[in-house]
């Protein structure tokens, strides 16, 4: 069995998966341990390009793995399972910055410590190895839905709303995309906690409340990603509260509803026009991820994708919470059986690559 640990651009906290992967995939558990605000404080400076001194990341790197290992325990723990069991981690870290136009991204959290905490090892260190094959070194986790999905009839898309939304797309000629749309719950929950301290839009009931700006969501719907073609991915380095006060500063005082409201569309819309773009359409659309049960968000997506069937992974067995952490356990298993954690296609690689480093017990 694996651990998976996945912490996002939406900083809700570190989930966690223990699966199998053979003969086929199944999710024994799953859990989100959540950041304290105070940890959340320390990681969004670095994400946002505010100016950090070296020791405040070294200091980041030591807790963040302390974090990871403390909860791995407590979640083995609990389930009664012996560390011994399990084949080894995929630890993804907590990415501070993605800039695969300069080849680089920097995640926190030492593996050395996991490995050394936990008495499992540690596969770490995915991203890199993809972006020195030219690749964007994101998005990795089509190559686990790929696995998922070998025997399932195409067309079909997958989509995982974390901080950034993501699609995976399976054409009915076999070929496979994947790519980030924008945001997903990165700007509707750093707007939601700046105006009610709360750190989502439950169900997205608030932005359910306000009324779509169209001029605003002109303005938001220019930023040049969005015009970009595949291969790419993007993070909290492009879209933040600055990018979108900067946006804001056009306009008159809105209701902070009405932005919200309009945020949310902007996620559906650069989804839609994705979708759009990529010509699939008459197909299921499944959706994974935080965002998966914001009500309001599918009902947009709905109104803007008439010809999909919209529906969550649950209902094929698949946790929509428990979706990229699992990936991450995936992509150990492929590193400890020799196989590639990239799609060319998706990440704009040379070629397949074995993704991670080992860092045993």
């Amino acid at each position: 069995m694996f651990l998976g640990l996945m912490s996002g651009t939406s900083l809700d906290g570190l989930d966690i998966a223990l699966c199998y992967f053979e003969p086929e995939y199944q999710l024994l558990h799953s859990r989100c341990f959540e950041f304290s605000d105070e940890l959340k404080q320390r990681i969004l400076p670095f994400m946002t390009g505010q100016p950090q001194s070296i020791d405040q990341l070294m200091i980041l790197d030591r807790d963040l793995a302390t974090f990871a290992a403390e909860a791995i325990l407590i979640f083995l723990h609990d389930h009664r399972i012996d560390p011994k069991e399990v084949n080894a981690i995929g630890y993804h870290g907590q990415t501070l910055r993605h800039r695969p136009d300069e080849g680089c991204t920097l995640q926190a959290g030492n593996p050395h410590i996991l490995a050394e905490m936990t008495g499992i090892d540690v596969i770490a260190d995915f991203r890199r190895r993809d972006l020195a094959a030219g690749g964007e070194g994101a998005p990795l986790v089509p190559a686990f839905h790929h696995f998922l999905t070998e025997k399932m009839r195409r067309p079909f898309a997958l989509l995982n709303l974390g901080g950034i939304a993501n699609l995976s797309l399976f054409t009915s000629n076999g070929d496979i995309q994947g790519f980030d749309t924008g945001p997903a719950n990165t700007l509707i929950d750093q707007w939601i906690y700046q105006h009610k301290g709360v750190h989502f839009d439950a169900e997205g009931a608030w932005a359910a409340s306000g009324d779509i700006n169209q001029p605003l969501l002109d303005a938001l719907l220019d930023e040049p990603y969005f015009q970009r073609a595949a291969p790419k991915s993007t993070g909290r380095e492009t879209f933040n509260l600055d990018w979108l006060n900067h946006n804001l500063a056009d306009f008159d005082q809105l209701p902070p509803e009405d932005v919200q409201a309009t945020l949310t569309e902007l996620t559906a819309v650069t989804i839609a026009d994705a979708l759009k773009q990529a010509k699939l359409t008459n197909c299921q659309l499944i959706l994974c991820g935080g965002g998966a049960r914001n009500d309001h968000l599918i009902e947009r997506l709905t109104a803007h994708l008439p010809d999909f069937t919209i529906i969550s992974s649950d209902l094929l067995g698949w946790s929509a919470d428990a979706m990229e952490a699992a990936a991450f356990a995936w992509l150990a298993w492929a590193f400890k059986n020799k196989k590639a954690g990239n799609i060319p296609a998706v990440t704009g690689a040379f070629g397949e690559r074995r993704l991670g480093a080992l860092f045993p017990a």
